[in-house]
């Protein structure tokens, strides 16, 4: 066999589909994004969280607040 021939071989193998690396970047991209817009949308209610975890005293309080 020549070279020619084991190149066109490989070339027929090959899939038309997604190969596994392709689908799981694309995964890795949509699990990134879905994380990143539930932190936007979660960010208000965290932000107000530590305003109130300051307010009453943080680790300071200790048995104030059990």
């Amino acid at each position: 066999m020549t070279a020619m021939h084991i190149v066109m071989r490989r070339r027929r193998a090959r899939r038309a589909g997604m190969s596994g690396r392709r689908l799981l970047m694309a995964q890795a991209a949509l699990v990134g994004s879905l994380a990143t817009a539930l932190l936007v949308k979660e960010f208000p209610g965290i932000v107000r969280e530590l305003r109130i975890y300051r307010m009453t005293g943080g680790l300071r309080a200790g048995h104030r607040y059990p």
